[in-house]
């Protein structure tokens, strides 16, 4: 929820000109910023979550490891789309920008490290610093 919610705003603020390139769906440098930090802060916040109902240091680690996977699971259809560029006219609704958007494949395969890194963070802030995650 907290993903969607701040996806959401931020395209609202930064409207389509702002989260991507001209004529084209190819998010911006802007865009690309705004998902490192707002997955950044998404995955720090479950981390914390987790440690906060877990009663062990494990369900932390084991969600590391789950955003991991299924973040690289769900990175192989966003690098197999097609390659042909497709041009994009005006404002598009918020639906549209996340059914067409193309982002670089760095990012597709940083966003699962950096999810499990916050993951981690986040439950290290939670048990403090004196416990091994």
């Amino acid at each position: 929820a907290l993903v969607f919610v701040g996806f959401t705003i931020a395209y609202l603020l930064m409207g389509t000109e702002g989260a991507f390139q001209p004529d084209s769906y190819d998010v911006s440098g802007l865009w690309l910023a705004t998902s490192i930090v707002l997955g950044l802060i998404a995955a720090v916040a479950g981390g914390f979550v987790c440690a906060a109902v877990a009663k062990s240091a494990t369900p932390p680690n084991v969600l590391a490891l789950v955003v991991v996977l299924l973040g690289l699971a769900m990175a192989v259809p966003a690098l197999t789309k097609s390659a042909a560029p497709q041009a994009r006219t005006g404002d598009v609704g918020n639906t549209e920008a996340m059914q067409n958007a193309k982002q670089p494949a760095w990012i597709v395969l940083l966003n699962p490290l950096l999810g499990a890194v916050g993951v981690l963070v986040g439950a290290r802030l939670k048990r403090g610093r004196g416990e091994v995650v």
